[in-house]
């Protein structure tokens, strides 16, 4: 047994606190790594002053010194030089009785990573591989959001080295991971896979963390780790701070001690005083042997009844069925708005879409116009959700706001950028693409949000995805769609298309998938117009002929509406021939159009029906 896990066997280790908290507050202007090879005094005095402070472990400045997080300062190519450095900092740190730990940082967060896991390994690979070669006592992985690359990561390290393993999750919520999974049972998995200690640290100060840990039970054949923040984040005169509440820490580490944790230490805002509070506190007691658990109660209604009418995906599988656009204002003088909305719910069009400020531009709340819609019509309202707009917390808060007022039908999408918009300085989110709110919203189907507790009811989203088969390469487009299908969308709209060879050719590309399309046809205004969508829009070529057609009536509104609707009703009849799902896009909010072409779609299905 490592010098170590010998000394955790009887003994309750105290380690360390923040080291980037202290070189921002000394005006860092780069990642805290980069002082490993540039200002290795001040880091090595910072390992001095938790030593002195009682600290019985320390962790090499390598938290973020990965690939991917080097590579924003321009230092990737300097990971094996940044882990080498650490560790020898520390080792003139540190006395005789010292632990050094060789840290490595989670590569995933809260935010949706593209990061696949063999890519992880590879990189903590060869971090891992420096920090062993460089002689520390222990590896610590710590600030793991997800519990698959902890314990890939924790597997294909064990399988590699007999070295002691301390195996920190970081949660949001103080009982539940991200994907749901219970902490305590994630840190036995932990276990399973090799880790010689299991705990938590970041996110949570000590008060939180001690709840999270009144739930997790004493393992077996491992110990327990906690590494709290100072406190919740608060701002002070435009910047971010922990409170100063060293005595308070020591005081709480008492109660974790008793909760179980043998290895103790500070992360975000603590400082080498919050470490001398916790020796103090802590220097006396002995790890606890046995203790009671309180069981966490998380109530999930999985017999709910489910009201939901047949959705937009079953319905499409069965019939030809039409759904049509309707921006909301760009202003308060709705009327003219929700009057075409009547006239929309009285053709029996199957779904009003609504769509999110589209083109960055600023509109009536679509899921204010779907609240009132669900009062007053029977039509179902399609609203779109673009993560532009909204970060995790607003994007969660959207869903909600739309399960309570009846919304089941939603399109997931990315979002224009703002540049396109009429407010090019207005801040992009992006905390999660259409695939990550995917998953948010089936989470959210499941009774479970994102930070893993319960909603104490299931939504009933159906979501769809969009699909653009104006695209160079329909095959690329096409396996963006079937990714899309993996993460969880049932339909799917695409973007207006202006020939009957497209259309057959999204046919051909797309028929092996049992996901239903609905084709979005969207009339032309103008010439100018055509000549708009044809110059400057990327993917929409009109023929010579088409465009000539629109030129020669382009003074006459009424001929120049019945060659729109013509065109447009050639198109319909290609889609009824290969698709069941009719995507119409009302222009410039003529309704008369998009009236006009759900008649004639509806007619086509009736000749049908008679025929049969």
């Amino acid at each position: 047994m490592s010098r170590l896990l010998n000394h955790l066997k009887n003994n309750v280790l105290v380690a360390d606190g923040a080291m980037g908290t202290i070189l921002y507050s000394e005006g860092l202007d780069t990642c805290p790594e980069a002082y490993n090879l540039t200002h290795p005094n001040k880091v090595e005095r910072i390992h001095r002053s938790y030593i002195e402070a009682g600290a019985d472990v320390i962790q090499t400045n390598t938290y973020g010194a990965n690939f991917e997080k080097l590579k924003v300062f321009g230092l990737e190519h300097k990971v094996k030089e940044i882990h080498k450095a650490a560790v020898q900092i520390a080792k003139r740190a540190a006395n005789k009785e010292t632990f050094i730990l060789g840290t490595v940082g989670g590569f995933r967060g809260i935010k949706q990573e593209d990061l696949s896991l063999s890519t992880i390994q590879y990189h903590t690979d060869n971090q891992i591989d420096t920090l062993i070669e460089e002689g520390v006592d222990g590896l610590l992985f710590e600030t793991y959001y997800d519990l698959d690359e902890l314990t890939s990561v924790i597997t294909a390290t064990r399988q590699k080295y007999d070295i002691p393993i301390i195996a920190q999750l970081t949660a949001s919520n103080t009982n539940y991971l991200v994907d749901g999974t219970e902490i305590n049972e994630a840190l036995k998995h932990l276990i399973e896979c090799g880790a010689n200690v299991v705990g938590l640290n970041c996110h949570h100060g000590p008060h939180h963390m001690q709840r999270s840990f009144s739930h997790i039970e004493l393992p077996e054949h491992a110990y327990l780790s906690c590494y709290p923040n100072a406190s919740l984040l608060d701002i002070e005169n435009s910047e971010f701070k922990y409170s100063n509440n060293a005595k308070y820490f020591g005081d709480v580490a008492q109660e974790l001690i008793n909760e179980g944790v043998r290895l103790i230490g500070g992360c975000c805002g603590t400082t080498p005083e919050h470490i001398s509070y916790i020796k103090e506190s802590v220097k006396h007691l002995k790890p606890i042997k046995t203790k009671k658990v309180i069981p966490i109660h998380r109530t999930i209604n999985t017999n709910a009844k489910r009201t939901l009418k047949q959705n937009l995906t079953s319905k499409v599988k069965q019939r030809p069925t039409v759904i049509v656009e309707l921006d909301t204002p760009k202003h308060l003088d709705t009327e003219l708005f929700f009057e075409n909305i009547g006239k929309l719910d009285e053709a029996n069009i199957d779904a009003v879409t609504l769509a999110d400020n589209s083109l960055a531009t600023v509109r009536v709340s679509n899921i204010a116009a779907a609240s009132l819609i669900k009062q007053r019509y029977e039509i179902e309202p399609l609203v779109h959700i673009t993560c532009r707009d909204r970060n995790l917390i607003g994007l969660q808060s959207h869903l909600l706001g739309l399960s309570l007022i009846g919304v089941s039908e939603i399109l997931a999408i990315t979002g224009d950028p703002s540049k396109v918009g009429h407010l090019p300085g207005a801040t992009n989110v992006y905390d999660v693409n259409s695939k990550g709110l995917t998953e948010l919203a089936l989470r959210f189907n499941q009774g479970i949000n994102v930070d893993g507790d319960a909603l104490k009811k299931h939504t009933n989203f159906n979501i769809a995805g969009a699909f653009d088969p104006n695209v160079r390469k329909l095959d690329g487009a096409v396996k963006r769609l079937e990714k899309k299908v993996a993460a969880g969308m049932s339909y799917f709209i695409t973007q207006p298309v202006y020939s009957k060879e497209k259309i057959k050719e999204v046919y051909e590309a797309t028929k092996h998938l049992d996901t239903p399309l609905f084709i979005g046809i969207m009339p032309i205004a103008s010439y100018n117009n055509a000549l708009f969508l044809h110059n400057e829009v990327p993917g929409i070529k009109m023929s010579e002929d088409v465009l000539n057609q629109f030129k020669a009536v382009k003074d006459d509104k009424e001929k120049t509406k019945e060659l729109s609707l013509r065109l447009s009703k050639e198109l319909i009849d290609t889609v009824h021939e290969y698709f069941n799902g009719l995507y119409l896009i009302t222009p410039f909010q003529r309704i008369d159009y998009s009236l006009e072409l759900a008649a004639y779609s509806k007619a086509i299905t009736q000749n049908k029906e008679a025929i049969s």
